[in-house]
């Protein structure tokens, strides 16, 4: 049995070795989830799974094993190119791939060395599985690939997911869903917590329950590998992850749960017109239908998207910037459609420090959709604060699940009229929320102890990573609208 250690050390050194030749970790990792997606598939045809082989001959990975030198290089690259106008998932994987390694040997020395000596198909989910995501992980700490956006912190979305109780049978979507950090664990959670799934509820976990939309071709290749490895869908069958833009139409789909971190941005970089369907990139705002407000504010085109996707009595789970919660014009329509037609019960307050985009100030906006009303569903909101005299950092003091033991404590999943007030949970009813100025969820009652008293200031060095990454995030800001004001007023996406 392979010591899973072991095998995430294996791959580590051997990415070590890459880096060396100028290969980042998502380069590395890219070219990983390729060769990984052609063993796993040969493995398939062999005993004791003799299936139907997925992968044309010629471009399967024996084909790799026969080559060396210049001609493995010249076959692997055409191959790339040959998968990646297949449909299903390995269309999804090699959709534009491209070879990052320009030293035949070493690419050779990954095929035979380090992939061919393991049996991946027979590796336990978890162990394949968490080696790749500790390898995402490491890709999104490195901060000049711009991979942090795509990836939420892992702490946050377990409880996130152990509040929300994904059930059996359920469909659960993220329309955004990066590397499928909410998609693995709402799986994960599911299996933990119903260890007597029927013969049709492990089939439709596997291929039914788990939807997802990617924009960027190279991240929904990371995603779909990801979910492969843990388990969730099959080499041969439909990719879960569309690779598209999720606002850019509603696409019929309705779903029971919905549990996403859209990327954080604040402008659209293409419009989509509801009437003709058709998409122009030189108005920023998006039109449709199904939403309340048009606007160019990616975020709260993505509250309403959200909205639009859930089944009635659908549920929601959305990170959202704090500009969603204060912002006037549209801004305002949306908090007050959505107080009024869905029952948004909880916003959970998140500290700075959290997140690989820097000085993000974030929270967690839970709602449930409701039939239609003349009375509004929401009665009351629940807030949350875990901001007001946090201090995190990405690597002197990094989340942990121990810090959000207690909002899930106070949550009341089982049943939520059962919830009692604390020092860090507090009630808003409909009416006081809808008095205040435009409608603003952006409340606070905690005193922030570090503005008044010397004695409670963090440590010097947390102070400083907090200070460097505010500047960081008012240095991309300004990047931002530079480019923005270079394009004659187009937004960066």
């Amino acid at each position: 049995m392979t010591d899973p250690k072991a095998l995430v050390q294996k791959l580590w050194n051997y990415c070590n070795v890459l880096r060396d030749d100028g290969l980042s970790y998502g380069d590395y990792v890219e070219q990983l989830t390729y060769l990984l997606f052609l063993k796993m598939a040969d493995e398939q045809t062999r005993p004791p799974f003799n299936r139907e082989p997925v992968v044309p001959y010629g471009l399967d990975w024996q084909s790799l094993l026969d080559r060396d030198g210049e001609e493995l290089e010249a076959h692997y690259i055409k191959m790339l190119n040959d998968l990646g106008k297949h449909p299903g998932m390995i269309g999804v994987i090699f959709r534009k791939a491209q070879n990052r390694i320009q030293d035949p040997a070493k690419l050779r020395r990954l095929i035979v060395d380090l992939i061919d000596q393991e049996r991946w198909m027979i590796l336990d989910a978890d162990v394949k599985g968490d080696a790749y995501e500790g390898l995402l992980q490491k890709n999104a700490e490195d901060t000049k690939s711009g991979a942090g956006q795509y990836f939420t912190p892992r702490p946050l979305i377990k409880a996130i997911v152990e509040v929300m109780r994904p059930a059996p049978g359920m469909t659960i979507c993220d329309p955004a869903c990066g590397t499928g950090g909410f998609l693995l664990a709402a799986h994960d959670q599911l299996v933990s917590s119903n260890s007597l799934l029927d013969p049709d509820e492990k089939q439709h976990l596997r291929y039914d329950a788990l939807h997802g939309w990617e924009i960027v071709d190279n991240t929904a290749r990371l995603c779909a590998m990801n979910l492969l490895l843990h388990g969730i869908g099959a080499a041969d069958a439909e990719s879960p992850i569309r690779v598209d833009d999720a606002l850019k139409a509603d696409p019929g789909d309705r779903f029971e749960m919905v549990l996403t971190n859209p990327p954080f941005g604040r402008k659209s970089s293409v419009t989509v017109v509801g009437a003709d369907g058709e998409a122009k990139r030189e108005d920023l705002t998006v039109v449709r239908d199904d939403f309340w407000a048009s606007t160019s504010n990616k975020q709260l085109n993505f509250v309403q998207h959200v909205k639009t996707l859930l089944k009635i009595e659908g549920r929601a789970a959305i990170v959202v910037p704090d500009n969603v919660l204060f912002e006037g014009g549209a801004g305002e329509t949306v908090r007050r459609k959505l107080l009024h037609e869905c029952d948004v019960h909880t916003l959970l307050r998140l500290p700075t420090g959290v997140f690989y985009a820097q000085g993000v100030k974030a929270n967690v906006l839970f709602f449930d959709r409701k039939p239609a009303s003349e009375t509004p569903w929401t009665r009351e909101l629940w807030v949350y604060d875990l901001r007001t005299n946090q201090h995190f950092t990405l690597k002197e003091n990094p989340l942990r699940d121990e810090h959000l033991a207690d909002f899930i404590a106070a949550y009341q999943a089982e049943d939520r009229t059962a919830r009692v007030e604390s020092e860090r949970f507090r009630r808003f009813s409909y009416q006081e929320l809808v008095g205040r100025d435009k409608a603003s969820l952006d409340v606070f009652w905690l005193r922030d102890e570090s503005l008044e008293d010397a004695d409670n200031l963090p440590a010097p060095e947390l102070i400083a990573a907090e200070i460097i990454e505010d500047l960081e995030a008012a240095l991309a800001q300004f990047t931002e609208i530079a480019l923005s004001l270079g394009h004659g007023g187009e937004g960066t996406e």
